[in-house]
């Protein structure tokens, strides 16, 4: 079995020491998606939710939350973003969300994409709750990463 890289010696949880890895530039894409219903995304198309564009607030709230993601996941690193994007799409059944981060660094921004879009999932929720109640937020995920010892690309 693989040794598990968040444990000590000891046998407790600890930061991974990125001390000796490469600086390489590292980028991650993420996506999530919102079910609604189709009068839902009529509100959204005409502009007339109660709490304002829905998608430009979501895309704010995913940058922020990228930028934020070593307070809110107890072992991530701090690391300074290059670029934190976050687009919004309607879609047929919903809005499809994707979220981009760049660094120049020791360790991946796996997390900082998955917050930015799961944030942004969050947000549109509570954006449009009044209009609809029964949204589902799902494949929130990794589309692809690239840097560091190896590239991802989900299939």
């Amino acid at each position: 079995m693989k040794k598990l890289s968040h444990y000590d010696e000891e046998g407790r949880i600890s930061m991974v020491d990125v001390g000796e890895k490469d600086v390489t530039v590292r980028r991650a894409v993420a996506g999530a998606k919102i079910l609604v219903n189709e009068e839902t995304l009529d509100a959204v198309r005409q502009k007339h939710t109660p709490k304002g564009d829905p998608l430009e607030i979501a895309r704010i709230a995913g940058i922020m939350a990228a930028k934020r993601t070593s307070e809110l996941i107890p072992l991530c690193h701090q690391i300074a973003l290059s670029k934190a994007d976050v687009t919004a799409t309607i879609v047929e059944d919903g809005i499809e969300l994707s979220a981009e981060a760049v660094t120049s660094g020791k360790t991946g921004v796996e997390m900082e994409a998955l917050t930015a879009a799961s944030v942004a999932a969050l947000t549109i929720y509570d954006m449009l709750k009044a209009v609809q109640r029964d949204i589902v937020i799902t494949d929130i995920r990794l589309i692809e990463k690239t840097g560091g010892k190896s590239d991802y690309r989900a299939s």
